[in-house]
């Protein structure tokens, strides 16, 4: 089907490509330690995009005979936009473990089993418990007009627990998950829930944060804030438009020199790992940020050929939409110190571990100021209590600067890593 549908567009148009994905999801949900819904969703199509007239079109489909699919591409590109696409050639695919039998046979009573496990460590009187299992299994095949035809299997798990205390008026709500391509061991279960229980036991007391300039800890679920922005300004499109803040007067700002971020898709089990990406290009480790200095922008081919510079392998594309540069796993180098340590070194400041928000507004700009979701006030090294309310703010590329010092344990959450980090100067009122 796929060789078929190739070769008729390559006696049509300039250049095609197309990405066939398939994928089964089963999803588990726990609430107040019961099974409460149960579902299985499955899903294949393929996504085809020409270049004909030197113009691009795309379609997508889901039936069984994609034969109409190149006549609704031919059709995209007769109004489409006009471009320079060079597709890839065949190249040798780097080793990297993208599917893991054991996780994709799991049954349904495993699985089953790994949600209840999950909420009898976490289950304290006084507080409600709902938990998330999802398992998916799936392939991607890619091929293109040029020679290209590579496949992989995928398969992943994700875990996601929410605990709720609810104490009058006052509703405290702790969050955490947990994603990877093989079933979790005892030691992942383990961290979810410790994490939780320990946010919980912060917050038995509550406490004010005195307004102004502090010194912040962000955990890695509070350094979003600071990483989404920096996240859509490292878009070569951005950059190529000229709306990113990372570049000025034709000099790339920089950061503080303890902060690393490289974009690695080769790593083994981790949610965005891939030998190749959607479009062809062949997988490899992109360093954006070394210490401090912007290094790399990522690009998928139609950003990269509209920019004269080769494509990162960053090419993502969904069954009906359009391919889109976007990460794959996003690593921030950790640094040397624990948490309690890290906590050492604030004489009065706050821990923030989450804000209402984020990724709302003009990312780009980096700019924000987010009201308290959970955040604890911290005295001379200690957690004193939970702030109940307020708001952050800041300018994420200011602050990246600020940095003083990482910690060293950096959690997977997704197909990110991030170490908690220690900040001067952000405004808390």
């Amino acid at each position: 089907m796929i060789g078929t549908l190739l070769e008729r567009a390559a006696r049509r148009t300039q250049a095609a490509d197309l990405t066939l994905k398939s994928d089964e999801t089963l999803t588990l949900g726990f609430d107040g330690g019961r099974l409460k819904s149960a579902g299985r969703l499955q899903e294949r199509g393929v996504n085809l995009r020409v270049v004909a007239g030197g113009r691009m079109g795309f379609a997508g489909t889901t039936d069984t005979e994609p034969e109409p699919l190149l006549e609704m591409a031919l059709a995209s590109a007769a109004v489409g936009e006009e471009v320079k696409i060079e597709l890839p050639r065949p190249q040798p695919l780097p080793q990297v473990t993208t599917h893991y039998p054991r996780a994709a046979v799991a049954t349904l009573e495993e699985l089953a089993q790994l949600g209840q496990g999950i909420h009898d460590r976490l289950v304290r009187d006084g507080c409600h418990v709902r938990v998330s299992v999802e398992r998916s299994v799936g392939s991607v095949r890619v091929a293109n007009t040029a020679g290209v035809d590579a496949g992989y299997d995928v398969s992943s798990v994700c875990l996601g627990a929410e605990l709720v205390r609810i104490r009058g008026d006052d509703v405290l709500t702790i969050r955490e998950y947990w994603a990877g391509g093989d079933l979790p061991g005892n030691a992942d279960l383990e961290w979810l829930a410790g994490g939780i229980l320990q946010r919980l036991e912060w917050a038995e007391r509550t406490a004010e944060s005195a307004p102004g300039a502090l010194t912040v800890c962000f955990t890695p679920n509070g350094a979003e804030a600071l990483l989404l922005p920096l996240h859509a300004a490292l878009q070569g499109k951005a950059l190529l438009h000229g709306v990113s803040p990372l570049m000025v007067r034709g000099r790339a700002i920089t950061f503080a020199s303890s902060f690393s971020l490289t974009d690695d898709p080769l790593l083994d089990g981790r949610p965005g790992s891939r030998p190749i990406d959607d479009e062809g290009v062949v997988s490899r480790r992109t360093p954006l940020v070394h210490q401090g200095n912007v290094q790399e922008f990522i690009y998928d081919l139609e950003s990269a050929g509209r920019a004269g510079t080769p494509p990162t392998g960053h090419g993502r594309r969904t069954i009906f939409g359009k391919p889109q540069a976007a990460f794959s796993n996003l690593i921030v180098t950790p640094g040397e110190y624990s948490l309690p340590n890290l906590l050492g070194l604030i004489s009065s400041g706050v821990l923030v571990d989450r804000l209402h928000g984020v990724g709302q507004g003009n990312l780009v700009s980096g700019t924000f100021a987010h009201q308290i979701a959970t955040a604890y006030r911290v005295e001379n090294g200690e957690v004193v209590g939970r702030i109940a309310s307020g708001t952050v703010a800041g300018n994420a590329y200011e602050l990246l600067g600020r940095i003083t010092t990482l910690g060293r344990d950096a959690p997977w959450r997704g197909s990110t890593s991030v170490p908690a980090m220690l900040v001067e100067g952000v405004t808390v009122s």
